[in-house]
């Protein structure tokens, strides 16, 4: 008698740790956990973690999941692999005025650099990981061309990157015949952040409605990072960033706890229910497997029409 493989989850395992903060045999458990569980996609970066590194450059979450995957003979035809391009730092200290950026050449050895960091021949998706205004969008776009023509990527996406920048780019796909982006990647919680103020180092870093409202209208899908406020909805040890201390959010967390003891869930895992309930799949960074089974959880719990507008609604 065999068992059943789980459902997949709309959950993103983000490696962004992996290799600095997270050691190794932790890293995959984790990756373990996840697949035992469901998860298909995994969400990297070729400039993580350089400010957690020893040398100040990326590429260790990349070589943790490329030796994963070697010692898990077969797990690739199981998984969806997502990495980024364009944030590396060209020399250590450098970011983010002196970064590898999106010029052909660029995204060429970058992702060349990728595929041997993973060892792999092809990546299921690769982010542009943050904007390069002093390249022209349409010559990113020719290189990205290159990459899937080949097959060597299977789509494309734009992270902290606005909406106009982005249908630019998907028009001129279009006119070459090409893979235009389908996927966007931005921070998005459930609390708002202080009209004014921007939680991450991206200038279009924050999921706003307008980006959202392209999304849904281009049918793009829509990965959000940080969702969690790393643990600061839940640990008491992480208190909720001055960013978002005003009084809208007063109302929003108490919606929060609201339909939370409804649902009998914590904070966070009603965040990310919320998330899924939107169309949205939201990533978790987590350096701990019991991070990972309540997020696993919390992404299989349903909300009602009346819950989900009760969340939607406050102002």
């Amino acid at each position: 008698m065999t068992t059943a493989a789980p459902p997949s989850s709309p959950l993103v395992l983000g490696a962004m740790m992996f290799g600095t903060a997270v050691d190794e045999d932790t890293s995959f458990a984790i990756l373990d956990r996840f697949v035992d569980r469901g998860g298909v996609w995994i969400d990297t970066a070729d400039c993580y973690a350089f400010w957690a590194s020893d040398d100040g450059h990326g590429g260790a979450s990349e070589r943790v999941l490329g030796r994963w995957l070697a010692a898990r003979p077969g797990m690739r035809d199981r998984l969806r692999i997502a990495t980024k391009l364009g944030a590396e730092p060209l020399w250590a200290g450098s970011f983010p005025a002196g970064r590898a950026g999106l010029s052909p050449r660029a995204v060429r050895e970058a992702f060349t650099g990728s595929l041997d960091r993973l060892g792999l021949d092809r990546v299921d998706l690769l982010w542009l990981h943050m904007e390069d205004r002093a390249t022209p969008i349409e010559d990113t776009v020719d290189a990205l061309a290159e990459l899937t023509a080949t097959g060597a990527v299977g789509r494309v996406g734009a992270s902290n990157h606005p909406a106009w920048r982005v249908e630019r780019a998907r028009a001129h796909a279009r006119r070459i015949g090409a893979v235009p982006i389908d996927a966007l990647q931005h921070n998005s919680t459930y609390l708002r952040p202080r009209p004014g103020t921007n939680p991450t180092n991206h200038a279009f870093g924050v999921l706003s409605d307008e980006q959202r409202d392209f999304a849904e209208s281009h049918r793009l899908e829509v990965w959000a990072y940080t969702p969690l406020l790393s643990g600061a909805y839940d640990n008491p040890a992480k208190p909720i960033p001055d960013i978002y201390d005003h009084a809208g959010n007063t109302h929003r967390l108490d919606a929060l706890d609201e339909v939370a003891s409804e649902i009998g869930a914590t904070r966070g895992q009603t965040v990310l229910a919320w998330h899924v309930a939107r169309g949205i799949r939201p990533m978790l960074g987590g350096s701990r497997l019991e991070q990972l089974d309540a997020a696993m959880d919390a992404v299989l719990l349903p909300l009602s029409t009346d819950q989900r507008e009760r969340l939607d609604r406050v102002a």
